[in-house]
């Protein structure tokens, strides 16, 4: 069993192409559904120091990747192949 330590959780059932602007910045992201790409909006919602967490690709090739936010760059690191559900408006704009 697992124990984190977290103060405040937030959560929002939508389609979550646009992340959720208005509760921004936030220091952790974790999408459970797969765009075709990363979405802009997700990134820039992301605090310094920020952590996105999500699924990218085709329905039969996606790959999860953890994404960190610094200062001057975004760090994206491919952990594994996985298999998500798509977005349900397709590719972020």
């Amino acid at each position: 069993m697992w124990e984190l330590d977290l103060k405040t959780v937030g959560f929002k059932h939508f389609d979550g192409q646009w992340g959720w602007p208005e509760q921004a910045p936030f220091d952790g992201i974790l999408v459970t559904a797969a765009p075709m790409e990363i979405p802009e909006a997700l990134l820039t919602q992301l605090a310094i120091g920020g952590v996105l967490v999500i699924p990218v690709g085709r329905e039969n090739s996606q790959i999860l990747h953890r994404i960190t936010r610094f200062p001057e760059e975004f760090v994206d690191e491919a952990i594994e192949p996985v298999s998500f559900v798509p977005f349900l408006s397709g590719i972020a704009s």
